[in-house]
């Protein structure tokens, strides 16, 4: 028997607030479209009750909205981060706590925002003064290193939208529905739709990988090149990227308009990031997709064996299930190499990603690259209680020739637990029982675990004793740590 979902209550105070006060709706006409009474609704919006189901439920058709926009997991991230930033030797040496991260955001989510976009903006100014002065200092240095905060900021306006794009997303499917796009020909229908819609020749050519390409659009030749050495996967993926960036101009545009990005850079990414959403959206239409995940349960495998996909591209795809009345699991997604560099990072859940330093060394995702090809599966419970059904899997090509050198990655995936019964992958886990879940964080800079043996780095804002009279695994302990 299926076990039932544990919904956290929701405290959507401000945001309710927020919304009725732009519909200007007096707080006892809302009280009364609820039926219930005024003092009862001054509550739910001073966050000492949470949201009723039924409450949800009629807010949702009184404005017009979907459940998500009361969801708290956007102010959870916010709260993650402003912690993050207060631990800056800057601020001094108290980290906000957890309690006055979500507090603050609760009230004040715009003032958070911004106050967040300015400290990135001054830790930029920083890495540039630094890199100008190390360049003064040693006239063989060619250049500086570009900060990167275009990609921080499409990373956080992506992770804002659940990492969904409406419009975008029924692009594709109706364009794959339209023209009966099958997986098993993939490659030679985007093919042939390129030459038939839009004049555009595809060659693959074998000079482009040399260059570090994958493939290279010649305009004025209406001719794409892709490189041969791609695997037809990669081939499908980037013709169906370069038809979004040919149809879907104009959606893309306004997306990138209406983002409030800063910089030519990042708006320049996140056209690169929508014309991507796009193809995966091309190639794995939504509800063909959903339906066949939920038919197996999630089984990446087999999904990427039905489809003509690699595991990336179905792990992927399955974080951005979230179309309003028709969601799949909301997963999580993350993309790293052996050295611990995040290269993608994704969230449809609470799952909080660090920005500074490197990951839990106790996630199954960096294992991986001691068994590479096998699929890891892990339960790990984050200090803020929630545990997830974990899975990680390194993938990439294989080398082309003894000099090539592939790049070796890993993705992965997850879901908090109470989804996990829907997966193949809760098989033989005993669900119930979250003590068996490893203990992981989000980094050693922002975790708060005092008696991780496995630390790298003291966690930011928190004092250390380092008396000589004892020494532990590590050689310091948390002030405070009994």
């Amino acid at each position: 028997m299926r076990r039932e979902v544990r919904r956290k209550k929701i405290y959507a105070g401000a945001r309710l607030r927020r919304l009725r006060e732009t519909r200007g709706i007096a707080q006892a006409e809302l009280a009364r479209r609820l039926a219930i009474s005024a003092s009862y609704l001054n509550q739910i919006e001073n966050d000492h009750r949470p949201l009723t189901s039924a409450n949800l439920e009629s807010l949702c058709a009184i404005f017009g909205v979907e459940p998500d926009y009361f969801s708290d997991a956007e102010d959870l991230r916010h709260a993650a981060d402003l912690r993050e930033v207060s631990g800056d030797p800057f601020f001094g040496d108290r980290l906000v706590s957890p309690a006055e991260a979500e507090a603050a955001v609760r009230s004040s989510p715009q003032v958070v925002s911004r106050f967040l976009q300015l400290y990135r903006a001054w830790q930029t100014l920083n890495e540039e003064n630094a890199a100008l002065r190390r360049l003064e200092q040693d006239a063989n240095v060619a250049e500086a290193v570009t900060p990167a905060l275009p990609y921080d900021e499409v990373r956080d306006w992506v992770q804002s939208r659940r990492n969904y794009f409406d419009g975008l997303d029924r692009a594709g499917e109706e364009l794959a529905e339209a023209q009966n796009f099958n997986s098993d020909t993939m490659k030679e229908s985007l093919r042939n739709y390129l030459h038939r819609q839009h004049a555009i020749d595809v060659v693959t050519f074998s000079g482009l990988s040399e260059k570090g390409l994958v493939w290279q659009f010649d305009r004025g030749a209406k001719r794409l090149l892709v490189a041969a050495e791609t695997t037809p996967q990669q081939q499908s993926f980037a013709l169906a990227h370069v038809i979004g960036l040919l149809e879907q101009k104009a959606q893309i545009a306004k997306l990138v308009q209406t983002a409030g990005l800063t910089s030519d850079e990042a708006r320049s990414l996140a056209r690169i990031a929508l014309a991507n959403y796009f193809a995966g959206a091309l190639i794995l239409p939504y509800g063909r997709f959903l339906s066949e995940a939920q038919s197996v349960r999630y089984d990446i495998e087999k999904l990427r064996g039905r489809f003509g996909v690699t595991f990336e591209q179905v792990c992927h795809r399955l974080s951005t299930l979230q179309r309003p009345r028709a969601s799949g699991i909301p997963f999580w997604f993350l993309k790293v190499d052996i050295a611990g560099n995040v290269l993608k990072r994704s969230s449809a859940a609470r799952f909080q990603f660090a920005r500074s330093g490197g990951s839990c060394p106790l996630w199954n995702v960096h294992h991986s690259f001691t068994q590479p090809g096998s699929l890891l599966v892990q339960l790990a419970r984050t200090p803020d209680g929630i545990t997830y059904l974990s899975i990680a899997k390194t993938v990439g090509a294989e080398a082309t020739s003894y000099l090539a050198r592939p790049r070796a990655v890993a993705v992965g995936l997850g879901c908090e637990i109470d989804y996990a019964d829907r997966t193949v992958y809760a098989t033989g886990l005993d669900l119930a029982n979250h003590d068996i879940a490893d203990p992981i964080g989000p980094g050693c800079r922002t975790c708060e675990r005092p008696d991780c043996r496995h630390r790298s780095l003291p966690p930011l804002g928190k004092k250390l004793d380092v008396g000589s009279d004892e020494r532990g695994v590590i050689p310091y302990r948390i002030e405070g740590e009994s």
